[in-house]
């Protein structure tokens, strides 16, 4: 009880950079008293086992309550990585917070059209609505949707960056640097399974994000009609029979590995957020760790 005085004095005076303590406070003492997550609510769920967690060997894990944001299991959620694609999440609130009107038109430059990876076809000076390029995004996992949004918002990738780490900067979040909008591997471009769950947890709050992630396809035209785009979701967990998955996002790079943010409604109707990076198999790991949860705490 004493040493958990001396931290919280510790960390309440201190005002800290968190990463500065990491080395020095306990991760769990860490997670309870950060001002993002709380575990002083009436209402958070209670664990009744003994069980120290479940067997996941995905290298960083996040899992929350939504309604209370009681962290449910953690594993290395401070430790710096490639998020990949989830960094689209980032990506459409920035858009969403910039443009109210998601019939304004963009074109697509040759750039955007030329992205690698994956994409919704894109052709250089098609004429698309900001709506449908966060559709091919969202559900897609588009790149070139991606990167067509961010030039439209801000003239190039780059300063679309800038934006990114300032909404990163206002979500609170401390190990987070953004440097382009589609998630590719890049040194600066990093994130951790704490900032990642801090950020999907604010792109839960937006309809239209939530809208698309529940979308297992879709289909948008050019504004002109002639070019017709089918999307496929990259979610398969999105066709799980066991859990009512709400989707979100998942990311796939070199650096990043198997990658998936996913939102879930369980039995009683609570929702939880479940982080997993680097992972061996994203949703295998991610209907382990649903079906813990499920299993291990009383909400």
């Amino acid at each position: 009880m004493l040493s958990e005085l001396v931290y919280l004095l510790f960390f309440e005076s201190a005002s800290p950079d968190y990463s500065a303590l990491f080395n020095v406070l306990p991760e769990n003492f860490v997670v309870q008293q950060m001002p993002q997550l709380s575990l002083i609510n009436t209402n958070a769920p209670v664990k009744t086992s003994q069980s120290l967690g479940p067997v996941v060997d995905a290298a960083s894990v996040f899992a929350i309550d939504l309604q209370t944001s009681t962290p449910l299991f953690t594993k290395n959620i401070f430790s710096k990585r490639s998020i990949a694609s989830i960094t689209k999440l980032v990506t459409a609130m920035v858009i969403l917070d910039n443009h109210t009107n998601l019939d304004e038109v963009v074109t697509v430059s040759a750039n955007a059209s030329n992205q690698e990876g994956s994409k919704m076809w894109l052709r250089n000076g098609e004429k698309m609505t900001i709506k449908s390029l966060l559709t091919g995004m969202m559900v897609a996992s588009a790149n070139d949707a991606a990167v067509a949004l961010a030039e439209f918002d801000s003239t190039s990738e780059e300063a679309f960056a800038e934006k990114m780490n300032a909404k990163a900067q206002s979500l609170g979040l401390k190990q987070s640097h953004f440097t382009n909008a589609k998630g590719f591997d890049e040194p600066a471009h990093f994130s951790t399974a704490f900032d990642t769950m801090l950020f999907s947890r604010a792109a839960t709050t937006y309809p239209f994000i939530r809208e698309l992630a529940l979308k297992k396809t879709a289909e948008v035209k050019s504004e002109s009609g002639d070019v017709t785009h089918k999307l496929e979701s990259t979610d398969l967990l999105l066709d799980n029979p066991y859990f009512k998955i709400l989707g979100l996002k998942t990311g796939t790079t070199p650096l990043a590995g198997e990658s998936v943010v996913s939102l879930a409604q369980l039995s009683n109707g609570r929702e939880v957020l479940v982080v997993i990076l680097g992972s061996p198999d994203r949703f295998k790991e991610t209907k382990i760790m649903l079906e813990w949860i499920e299993r291990n705490y009383k909400f």
